[in-house]
């Protein structure tokens, strides 16, 4: 129930779920008197699928996570990703803290046996479609065996929500070319090569909206600029079509007569739509939504949650890091 806007954007963004997808239920977990009152607000009636549970404590924004795990034993997030250790829950999704939600995730959760890092995964738009990225800020600094795994698990992502056979990986470098980049990138495509997913080799950021692989990974420094660069490039375009339709009585008319290409453009760029960042290599599904996430964007990460479970990317992960364990 966190977030910029809590109970007010999650609440409503679980009845839109409900509705639309009938095998899914939802625990809610928050402060039980905040969540009700939105609950009677849209006539919703508690059931088998639509249930409550109380938790008394919440995570702020910008508390230190080290503080959160310490301190809020019965926060939201701490409840909530409990179920999921505890098989009540087959998901937690979460728009708060994304510090605390990552560090209590791992420390209830644990990491799967072989994977010594968790990354933060999700897609960007590209021109035929989209494309997965990670890290995105769960590891500022990671060797070449974590990218390779952070490789590893992406395919078996895109290979299961996407339902891709062989889904193509490549690595975020400042060029194609095998001799340049840092040693750990050199290390790092050397054996994503010598694994047995469908590595591409080395892709620049302009690979990314184009769609040259299914696939990009990066360390999570890298990984967060990329991710905050594209919500700014996205915002500055809206603004700059905008400002430039509204110029004069014709540009007006002319934003008329071009209304439903700018609508599909809007829908195609549109950050909430890609809402929902995976934190994989935890023994349990856990994703986190954009903190200002409003119902429309919470639902997608919702949706996306679902879609993860039914495909059950983490099994798939667990047995593909099984098999390849000694190697990595």
């Amino acid at each position: 129930m966190g977030g910029d806007h809590g109970p007010e954007v999650t609440v409503p963004a679980a009845l839109e779920l409900l509705e639309r997808e009938p095998d899914v239920s939802v625990i809610l977990v928050g402060l039980p008197d905040r969540i009700e009152t939105i609950l009677n607000r849209h006539r919703a009636v508690l059931s088998p699928r639509l249930q409550v549970l109380p938790a008394t404590e919440v995570v702020a924004m910008d508390e230190p996570p080290a503080q959160a795990l310490k301190r809020k034993k019965d926060s939201s997030m701490r409840v909530a990703i409990n179920l999921v250790r505890d098989g009540r829950a087959a998901c937690c999704v979460s728009a708060g803290n994304t510090g605390a939600l990552m560090a209590t995730a791992r420390f209830v959760l644990k990491m799967l046996p072989g994977i010594e890092r968790p990354a933060i995964a999700t897609t960007l738009p590209a021109i035929n479609g989209h494309v997965y990225v990670l890290d995105l800020g769960a590891n500022v600094d990671c060797d070449a065996e974590h990218l390779c795994q952070f490789g590893l698990m992406g395919s078996i992502l895109a290979a299961a929500v996407d339902g891709k056979d062989r889904p193509s990986v490549g690595l975020l470098n400042i060029g194609h070319e095998a001799i340049k980049g840092s040693e750990v990138i050199k290390q790092a495509a050397e054996l994503l090569r010598a694994s047995p997913i469908n590595f591409y080799g080395n892709v620049e950021g302009d690979d990314i909206y184009r769609g040259t692989v299914d696939v990009v990974v990066c360390d999570g420094f890298v990984g967060n600029v990329v991710l905050k660069t594209s919500e700014g490039l996205a915002w500055m375009l809206g603004q700059m079509i905008r400002r430039e339709f509204q110029r004069n009585f014709l540009t007006r008319l002319a934003a008329l007569v071009a209304l439903p290409v700018l609508n599909r453009f809007r829908r195609q760029v549109d950050h909430r739509q890609y809402n929902g960042a995976s934190l994989l290599g935890l023994k349990g599904v856990v994703v986190k939504s954009h903190g200002g996430a409003d119902t429309y964007a919470f639902r997608r990460a919702l949706q996306y949650a679902a879609a993860e479970v039914r495909n059950n990317v983490l099994g798939r992960i667990e047995a593909a890091v099984a098999q390849l364990e000694p190697s990595l």
